[in-house]
């Protein structure tokens, strides 16, 4: 045993969203139980890169006694989790089959096409030019990509008027949201930003991304913070302090 840096996880605030998984490289976190768990001291190098993803702060970095890092044991390890490719016991509540509702059996009538109200393309924020003109002095939403799926009227309650970017902080980089938002921010000057996401936990995530790139962005600028839940419906509205 030896005195270093090593991560701790406060289970009560943890979410059980597994962003702190994905960005553990050295595969030393797992989802137990619905809660995220360090599962080997020597799988744990005590740099912190899991720290950022985590839209609960639940993680933090704690100086005490512990097995000191075994890079051999480690890659072992990582092997052998790749070689088993075995589906885990958790499932993540934003990935769980839900059947909402029956089948309709209405006909849409012939020539009643309901209009877009996308402004612009592309969309994703991977893609979007921060420069974009069609940011600049505009009211914009960041919108999680599951969201106009689920809201049917999305169109005319929320994207009439307003700039979008869509992005995944479940599947897709964080930092990298953080530092595309940020620019978009810096150069366009939005009039105003609303943050729309899905209920479950890791969706969340895409509140965090934009607190922090406001912050990055020198903005300071309040946002309104939108959860839908999964039957498509406005769950909860509250603006957040950027």
């Amino acid at each position: 045993m030896v005195l270093r840096n090593i991560v701790k996880i406060n289970e009560a605030k943890c979410n059980g969203c597994g962003q702190c998984v994905n960005a553990c490289a050295e595969g030393a976190i797992k989802i137990i139980d619905g809660k995220a768990k360090l599962v080997s001291e020597v799988y744990c190098d005590g740099l912190g890169a899991c720290l950022g993803t985590c839209p609960e702060d639940a993680i933090t970095i704690e100086q005490r006694e512990a097995a000191e890092f075994d890079e051999e044991a480690t890659k072992e390890h990582l092997a052998g989790e790749k070689a088993a490719d075995a589906p885990s016991n958790f499932v993540c509540p934003g990935v769980m089959a839900k059947e909402l509702r029956a089948k309709s059996d209405s006909v849409v009538t012939e020539g009643a096409e309901v209009p877009s109200q996308l402004s612009h393309w592309p969309v994703q924020l991977k893609l979007v030019p921060p420069q974009a003109p069609y940011f600049a002095g505009a009211d914009l939403l960041l919108v999680a990509d599951c969201v106009p799926f689920a809201m049917g009227d999305f169109h005319n309650k929320f994207l009439k008027d307003h700039s979008i970017a869509v992005g995944c902080p479940k599947l897709d980089d964080p930092e990298f949201y953080i530092d595309k938002l940020a620019k978009i921010l810096q150069a366009s000057r939005p009039n105003s930003l609303t943050v729309i996401h899905m209920e479950v936990p890791c969706c969340s995530g895409l509140t965090q991304i934009a607190r922090k790139a406001i912050a990055c962005s020198g903005a300071k600028m309040p946002f309104k913070d939108v959860t839908i839940d999964l039957r498509g419906n406005v769950s909860k509205t509250q603006t957040i302090e950027g």
